[in-house]
């Protein structure tokens, strides 16, 4: 029924201004300003992720938007000399090391905050 469908993905933060400086400058995204008042970060696709202001914004208390890399420790490294600081996870099946990294069951992902609070998170690629 949807299969045709052109969808793309969206959420909100409490400072448009603050989180395009950080899409921007810190991660190095394409930002496009949208006519809506909105933010587009273009991301090797031609669907746009969406980021919209909302006054009242709860950060997410999950991952909203997940970047694949090849080398998630250097990317770390190359996201901390930017000022940005990880996750740090201790609960039954995630444990993250000091530098904010978690390798359980093969997978190597590392989770930081945006601005407003929103999860994100670099992880590791896997070969087809």
């Amino acid at each position: 029924m949807l299969e045709n469908s052109k969808a793309f993905s969206s959420f909100s933060v409490d400072d448009l201004e603050k989180a395009k400086t950080f899409y921007q400058s810190v991660l190095g995204l394409e930002v496009k300003d949208n006519p809506m008042g909105l933010i587009e970060l273009h991301i090797q696709s031609s669907i746009p992720v969406l980021i919209y202001p909302k006054s009242n914004h709860d950060p997410a208390s999950f991952t909203v938007l997940n970047f694949p890399v090849e080398n998630v420790e250097e990317m770390v490294e190359d996201l901390k000399a930017k000022g940005v600081q990880f996750e740090h996870y201790d609960v039954e099946g995630l444990k993250t090391d000091e530098d904010g990294i978690s390798r359980t069951d093969g997978h190597v992902v590392a989770w930081f905050k945006d601005p407003a609070g929103n999860i994100l998170s670099i992880m590791k690629t896997t070969a087809p």
